[in-house]
């Protein structure tokens, strides 16, 4: 069974993921090209695009990292999970205090 081209949609996630747990350090173009398995021109055209929309910075380093869109994707689902926790908190209590009366 022949596996299907990589497109570029796939390569832009599988960066994404690659730089899961480098926010602050980041990864070389080569570091990403290793874990992904994209040359390293492949994977300048992808950060480049990712630049563009904010998923990715590149650091003064050189190094590449998850861009300030991303956090903010991020933290909000943080900040939906948190909403949602809060209020199954509320209906979990309510239906305590009602099997209590």
């Amino acid at each position: 069974m022949n596996e299907a081209p990589i497109n570029s949609a796939q390569r832009v996630l599988r960066i994404l993921k690659a730089l899961r747990g480098h926010t602050l350090t980041g990864l070389s173009n080569q570091e990403i090209a290793a874990m992904t398995g994209e040359s390293p021109t492949n994977v300048t055209r992808a950060l480049a695009t990712l630049m563009v929309e904010d998923l990715v910075v590149k650091y003064d380093s050189g190094r590449y990292a998850h861009g300030v869109a991303m956090l903010q994707i991020a933290q909000a689902h943080v900040d939906h999970c948190a909403r949602m926790t809060s209020r199954i908190t509320e209906i979990n209590q309510r239906i305590a205090a009602g099997a209590q009366s």
